[in-house]
């Protein structure tokens, strides 16, 4: 394929000095740095190995760890309901389960 292609100085400058040194064409010289360039790009990159390190948070026995945003919820409402209690004297407070 024939295309025209602008490119920078200095590059330029390294891709002659390269097709002069190995004997090749410019154009051959463009076409495999460029192979090079997007083979190394389609490879998987290997990253940083990441460690996972556990922590006991020291839950008492009883507790479910998986229902804390539900025990949120419920300790905010009692919170609500007790100041709500302080303007308004005819609610009463009610003794919840948490089960």
């Amino acid at each position: 394929m024939r295309t025209t292609l602008t490119i920078d100085d200095d590059l330029a400058g390294l891709l002659q000095r390269r097709a002069r040194e190995t004997g090749m064409s410019f154009k051959e010289t463009v076409n495999r740095t460029l192979r090079a360039g997007l083979g190394e790009a389609a490879r998987p990159r290997q990253g940083k190995i990441v460690k996972t390190i556990a922590h006991s948070f020291g839950a008492r026995p009883g507790v479910d760890l998986d229902k804390l945003g539900q025990l949120a919820d419920e300790l905010e409402v009692e919170a609500f309901a007790e100041s709500a209690a302080k303007y308004d004297p005819a609610r009463r407070k009610r003794a919840r389960s948490r089960s």
